[in-house]
């Protein structure tokens, strides 16, 4: 028996809110994917760094304007830069969260905290004299920090869920540009007992300390970042170039950071294979910072010497500051100001890393379950 007119109406009207139905849930699936890890834990210095400064008795903070200028909101969140940075965009990628909160934060949602925090501090570096008198937050007091982290994720998802998040996070260090430059190159102090490669030892068995803590309170997978062409820096170029017309990096300095990122790429596999199921790989920011300076038009950049506030000579820091003029247009601006690269070029490093170094991190064996049914990753 044929249907009737009114029937078939209803026939289709179901059709048609089933089909609704299920766009808007396929639609709600493309907004909100899956992500590739259940949280990001950083660890390191100002390039780093999301805002724990900005709770420490210390000068070196960059929570005024014109810092954050290009932040979403236009706030001063702390970051030494104009906009967000490489863990930001990282997370972002990784499809974890907008942005990663520093751990310090008294606010901190649950979700932002099981989420992941950055722990890094502007100043800080693998050796322990490195900023020891700025009121910054070293290496031993980040793996402090880390601990009591642990113990309030344990305290929201419970004892195994917060090992299960530990051991399946990507863990992101970034640190050695303030070794050199405070305590070798421009304040010579380990210089009197180090010669450079001593030196560039002496910090990597730093680092290998600080990776077997972390392994130790249980971290699996990290990404260690090598040391960026420190010579291009404009703090460094205007220490060591007499002439202000002629400004250029100083190559002894950058042949100085591809020795120690070579011995540092290929420290790592050996580190590895001494920490049953880790995966620690290197993530090079040397290449494409130095891809982007000597070939600045491929990528916007129009100045690669100098930082858009200020002079862009010595500006960084307090010195960089709301009396302090900034450029015109500072996507043309590879740096923010005269040692942190601007948020134009965080992303392009982010790009590179999401290409060349993540792969490598989501190749590993027996790798734990997300845990994105614990909380609603977009909050």
């Amino acid at each position: 028996m044929a249907p009737t007119g009114t029937t078939l109406f209803l026939i289709i009207l179901v059709h048609i809110w089933f089909c609704t139905l299920l766009f808007i849930s396929n639609t709600c699936k493309a907004t909100r994917p899956t992500p590739k890890f259940p949280a990001i834990l950083v660890f390191g210095d100002s390039t780093v760094d999301t805002g724990n400064n900005n709770y420490l008795k210390t000068l070196f903070k960059g929570n005024h304007y014109p810092y954050g200028q290009d932040f979403p909101g236009h706030v001063t969140t702390g970051r030494f830069s104009n906009g967000k940075l490489v863990p930001d965009f990282l997370a972002s990628m990784l499809n974890i969260k907008e942005t990663v909160p520093p751990f310090l934060d008294p606010s901190l949602s649950d979700t932002n905290l099981v989420t992941g925090v950055s722990f890094a501090s502007g100043g800080s570096g693998f050796d322990d004299i490195t900023g020891s008198v700025g009121g910054i937050i070293p290496f031993s007091k980040q793996v402090e920090y880390f601990k009591r982290y642990i113990v309030r994720v344990q305290g929201i998802v419970g004892e195994k869920e917060a090992k299960k998040l530990i051991s399946s996070a990507v863990v992101v260090i970034s640190a050695g540009t303030n070794d050199f430059g405070f305590n070798f190159y421009d304040i010579p102090t380990r210089r009197l007992e180090f010669n450079i490669s001593g030196y560039q030892d002496f910090l990597q068995n730093k680092l290998h300390i600080f990776i077997e803590e972390l392994y130790e309170l249980g971290c699996r997978r990290m990404a260690i970042a090598g040391l960026p062409p420190i010579g291009c820096l404009p703090i460094q170029i205007t220490v060591k170039v007499e002439s202000p017309h002629d400004r250029r990096c100083i190559e002894e300095e950058n042949l100085d950071a591809l020795v120690y990122n070579k011995k540092l790429a290929s420290l790592l596999p050996k580190i590895q294979s001494l920490l049953p199921r880790s995966k620690i790989v290197y993530a090079d920011v040397y290449m494409p910072l130095i891809d982007m300076i000597n070939n600045p038009l491929n990528f916007g950049f129009l100045e690669t010497k100098r930082g858009c506030c200020g002079t862009g000579l010595v500006e960084t820091g307090p010195f960089c500051n709301s009396l302090t003029a900034v450029c015109d247009n500072v996507l043309e601006y590879l740096f923010w100001d005269s040692i942190h690269p601007s948020q134009a070029a965080y992303l392009y490093i982010s790009k590179y890393l999401e290409k060349k170094s993540i792969p490598e991190l989501l190749d590993y064996d027996n790798q734990s379950q997300p845990l994105v049914t614990l909380f609603d990753q977009t909050g």
